[in-house]
């Protein structure tokens, strides 16, 4: 199986993240993308972030009908923070034969060396930076001085129409009492609403 691995707070899930990972699934030619909500954000352990229950739900409404969209709940369930290289290590040890490719934003590229065992990363899965629109691609320079020339085959570039959406934008407009129409889907925004989130509070997530 060719199994593309899409992690992140989600807080909240928006269009962006499903286009992104529509366009991993046709360009890589994946079976199936899972999304993988973190628990525990390494970069982020003294934010503010919405509990992993709403963020699970929302990510379970936003993929509804897409039969090769699931969610995986392995960070949620894994105590500590959510390190990428251990859950691609538990993905591959529960199936050997899983082709993992790890769906990130082309800017995420030059954060990669900071991460825990990036090498190690790159000898589970194939790294799919995706590129938003008509920007520069990101260089591998810094990434291939960190962990030598396996970059060259385990890093690939995919494109998907630009867009500056983020979860930031979303809980900022919430907060002002701003629509989120068509920012979100329609199960989301009503997820929002219903349960008054991001109404008082700025969350400090990822976009």
């Amino acid at each position: 199986m060719r199994l593309g691995i899409y992690g992140g707070t989600f807080d909240p899930i928006h269009y962006a993240h499903l286009v992104l990972a529509e366009q991993c699934r046709e360009q890589c030619r994946l079976d199936e993308v899972w999304f993988v909500p973190a628990a525990l954000p390494p970069h982020k352990l003294t934010s503010n972030i919405s509990s992993a229950h709403a963020r699970f739900d929302m990510i379970e409404l936003a993929i509804a009908g897409h039969p090769e969209f699931r969610i995986s709940r392995i960070e949620l369930d894994r105590v500590g923070p959510s390190f990428t290289v251990t859950t691609l290590e538990q993905l591959k040890s529960q199936d050997a034969s899983r082709d993992l490719f790890l769906l990130i934003g082309a800017d995420s590229l030059n954060d990669l060396p900071q991460w825990r065992e990036p090498r190690r990363i790159l000898e589970l899965a194939t790294v799919v930076a995706v590129n938003r629109g008509d920007r520069p691609l990101p260089g591998t320079q810094a990434l291939r001085q960190a962990v030598g020339p396996i970059v060259d085959e385990r890093v690939t570039f995919v494109s998907m129409p630009g867009s500056d959406l983020s979860s930031t934008e979303i809980r900022k407009r919430v907060r002002e009492g701003r629509s989120i129409r068509y920012l979100v889907p329609r199960a989301v925004e009503m997820y929002i609403r219903e349960n008054h989130l991001y109404e008082d509070s700025e969350k400090d997530a990822s976009a």
